[in-house]
């Protein structure tokens, strides 16, 4: 019985060796994540973020109306329940973003690059996305719809049509 009940421990002992030894192993990668720059509920309106590079950036649920982040690096960023109303996004890059319940109404969007970018739950409404790359990326198919009634333009990085990229017929 003592064997029995020593060995469950040895193997209890080994689970949490394990365990300390991963997290222990993934502490670069958590610690890497310290310098992202965090603006979570942030009153950023009319701030200029123009060229900057925000790779990984989050901006959730912050204010960001007539905001400037023309020609920034917003790649891998997370802008959920963020408003962008009447921002400029031209040029920016959000490939790989999650902007997901996001306002974008009003805003300039000419040239941005939103590739695999997932936009579920978020408005277009009278944006301009003249020249915008939306491959791969996961949107609402009624803000589709909509987008596909005034999609043109080619984008000038990546060299996708506006309408191919949002798959509009």
């Amino acid at each position: 019985m003592f064997s029995l009940l020593l060995s469950g421990w040895r193997r209890w002992l080994q689970i949490l060796v394990l365990a300390i030894a991963l997290v222990l192993l993934w502490a670069p990668s958590v610690l890497a994540q310290a310098n992202t720059v965090n603006y979570t509920y942030g009153d950023l309106a009319r701030s200029d973020f123009s060229h900057q590079d925000l790779n990984k950036a989050v901006f959730a649920a912050a204010d960001l109306r007539e905001s400037n982040f023309e020609g920034s690096d917003l790649t891998f960023s997370i802008l959920t329940d963020a408003v962008f109303l009447h921002a400029n996004l031209r040029g920016a890059n959000l490939s790989g973003s999650l902007v997901d319940r996001v306002t974008l109404d009003f805003a300039d969007l000419r040239d941005a690059i939103f590739t695999e970018a997932i936009a579920t739950r978020t408005r277009f409404y009278d944006t301009d996305i003249t020249g915008a790359d939306f491959s791969d990326a996961v949107i609402d198919a009624y803000q589709v719809k909509l987008m596909c009634e005034r999609a043109e333009g080619v984008n000038p990085v990546t060299g996708i049509a506006t309408r191919d990229s949002l798959g509009c017929r």
